[in-house]
């Protein structure tokens, strides 16, 4: 019978399964069917990129913006500035970065990865996270993903913050560390929650694998998800390695949900 906590080992080798086969799958497919944009079904000159009309909408996210958060303003307040939500909320981590806005275009690409079995999205998509976030990528010691409850991991058979997070990797030089976080309970879905639910609904679900904590003391770490939204997920996510001595914990998503636009403080 399995255990509540599914081996690392086991749990790696279900993603990694599952990549080979449907990357084998992905390539038969191109051989049989057009490529097409994933966002609005159109034509387009190679498997796992944008048409031009989709890609003229997607909002990527650059400078200036919230040096904690990465919440973009809209204006220049100078270096160093933060918004409102940082000063109001600190988040448990340093630094957190998304390469784009959570927007229309965005939605698309991160269902068709996550729920569509587009594994040739992730290359594409981690090359822009590896851009977005170089500068939290340049002292890290390794990249950690989000992990997903064993049973939730068995349904999907890969987790695509481990393939963002790997290509990422490939793209930056740092290595990855996927076996030291763990999620111990399998919590309901976080979409339709308020943000204090939410934050109720993620709270001690995760904690570094047994024998990982002398792995990750003293250690900058850079957490990887897809989306960032309310930031309770994340931020647990980080406490968590911050308890068991890393020193410091960054946050790089593909897309971060942003409100209206505020000036900065």
């Amino acid at each position: 019978m399995l255990s509540l906590n599914m081996p690392a080992m086991l749990t790696e080798g279900i993603s990694r399964a599952a990549s080979i086969a449907r990357l084998a799958l992905g390539h038969t497919l191109n051989f049989a069917l057009p490529p097409l944009c994933p966002a609005c079904r159109g034509l387009v000159d190679g498997q796992g990129g944008l048409c031009a009309t989709c890609w003229s909408t997607l909002s990527f996210i650059a400078p200036p913006y919230c040096e904690r958060l990465g919440i973009p303003f809209v204006y220049d307040p100078g270096p160093g500035v933060l918004s409102m939500e940082a000063i109001a909320n600190p988040p448990a981590y340093a630094r957190a970065r998304a390469a784009v806005r959570f927007d229309d275009v965005a939605r698309k690409l991160v269902h068709a990865l996550k729920y569509s079995d587009r594994l040739d999205l992730a290359p594409m998509m981690g090359g822009w996270m590896a851009q977005a976030g170089r500068e939290l990528l340049a002292n890290a010691d390794a990249i950690v993903s989000v992990p997903l409850h064993w049973r939730r991991l068995w349904t999907r058979r890969f987790n695509q913050a481990v393939m963002l997070a790997k290509v990422i990797s490939e793209n930056s030089g740092v290595p990855t560390a996927h076996h030291v976080l763990e999620r111990t309970r399998a919590t309901p879905q976080q979409v339709g929650l308020s943000r204090p639910e939410r934050a109720s609904n993620v709270q001690g679900a995760f904690r570094v694998a047994d024998g990982s904590k002398v792995e990750i003391r003293g250690k900058r770490l850079v957490l990887v998800d897809d989306v960032l939204t309310s930031g309770a997920t994340i931020d647990n996510c980080a406490r968590t390695l911050l308890r068991a001595g890393a020193s410091n914990v960054d946050v790089l998503v593909f897309a971060r949900v942003v409100e209206a636009a505020r000036a900065p403080i």
